[in-house]
């Protein structure tokens, strides 16, 4: 057969620089019963599936994103499957279980990045995940439950593909989609041991739990090759006083690393979305951003889609563009980084309460540096 494969997010995406692990396996299946696979990146998808002379017997489609769009009429032709968190979010299908444990095609995306770099000037370090890395799950589900999340529906972490199952030899580094390695029974230390065994840096690309960070975990997390930023995350407010204990415990065994925290926002638990939600929200923002100042750590700005409902979307809009550039962050108080924006004179006049407690707070530098 013919097969042909659509990464959604590669056509919808602008900056799209991370290559879909399931299309990967799905074409890493069928390459290996003999069948010809193609990825298809084409934003112009006809109905009969036909690019140049080619007729595909079979198409895949897959999307994370919600928001990639795919033409309605190819995905009811009968010969067209597809899934994906962009498709079905928390009730996407599971691969069938001979595809998901199948070794990964990692030249799926040779041609695409080719042209990309050829063509279109990019620079090569912009697909490092495409060179550089080999990717999977060590672990699968995570027992936390947030409503906002795919995995709000289970209920516990299991362990799910054992390294030899994605890990390219020939690739410099290791790129993990666990969602919560680290809640994952006694089996998280034999997960980061062999990690650390294969010599390679690895990354948890999700970020890892540090609500559930201990002494032990954190000796064996620091004497890991860890690659690049050690990403947390600080999604509730209410977290407050276990992220700042287990922000010491990290710092006690890696006191020269920066760790990274995801900060959500503009998700309302209630379901209410008022303006008391979206005062308090900010008001939450800021708290958790003064935590991070005081303890040495940057944040990472993550908003729910319903940001833009907000009477503020413009003060949104800044403290992104503030808290998710380091170099800013760590140099400047957010009063500093928008000392010229006009767009949010409408908040600092409704709420000079609030400008005046956080505004002007800065990071604080490591003094034992």
């Amino acid at each position: 057969m013919n097969i042909g494969i659509i990464d959604a997010d590669l056509i919808s995406q602008k900056n799209h620089n991370f290559p879909n692990l399931a299309l990967m396996k799905l074409s890493g299946y069928y390459k290996a019963f003999g069948h010809s696979v193609e990825l298809i990146f084409y934003e112009d998808i006809s109905p009969n599936v036909f690019f140049g002379k080619r007729t595909f017997d079979k198409v895949f489609i897959s999307k994370v994103f919600s928001d990639s769009s795919v033409p309605e009429n190819i995905l009811k032709l009968p010969f067209v499957e597809y899934g994906g968190t962009g498709f079905f979010y928390d009730k996407a299908p599971n691969l069938p279980h001979k595809i998901e444990h199948h070794f990964p095609d990692y030249h799926l995306y040779d041609k695409w990045v080719s042209n990309q770099i050829r063509f279109k000037h990019k620079e090569k370090k912009h697909f490092k995940y495409y060179f550089d890395y080999s990717i999977g799950f060590t672990t699968r589900g995570c027992f936390r439950q947030c409503e906002f999340c795919v995995n709000r529906n289970e209920t516990t972490v299991i362990a799910h593909s054992p390294l030899n199952e994605f890990l390219d030899v020939n690739r410099k580094k290791i790129c993990l989609l666990d969602d919560n390695v680290l809640g994952c029974g006694k089996s998280w230390e034999s997960i980061l041991l062999q990690l650390q065994e294969t010599k390679k840096p690895f990354q948890y690309k999700q970020g890892l739990d540090i609500r559930i960070l201990s002494e032990k975990k954190a000796k064996v997390l620091s004497a890991s090759k860890y690659d690049g930023d050690y990403i947390f995350a600080f999604d509730d407010y209410e977290d407050r006083e276990i992220i700042k204990d287990k922000i010491r415990v990290f710092k006690k065994y890696m006191p020269k690393k920066v760790p990274k925290f995801y900060i959500f926002c503009a998700f309302d638990r209630n379901d209410k979305w008022n303006s008391k939600f979206w005062k308090n929200d900010i008001v939450e923002v800021f708290e958790r951003l003064k935590i991070l100042m005081q303890h040495q750590c940057i944040p990472y700005l993550m908003r729910y889609e319903k940001w833009t409902e907000s009477p503020f979307p413009e003060l949104y809009t800044s403290l992104s563009s503030w808290c998710n550039q380091p170099s800013n962050f760590k140099k400047m108080s957010f009063s500093q980084a928008n000392k010229h924006n006009a767009r949010i004179t409408k908040f600092k006049r409704e709420y000079p309460d609030i400008v005046e407690k956080y505004f002007n707070e800065k990071y604080k530098e490591n003094e034992n540096k």
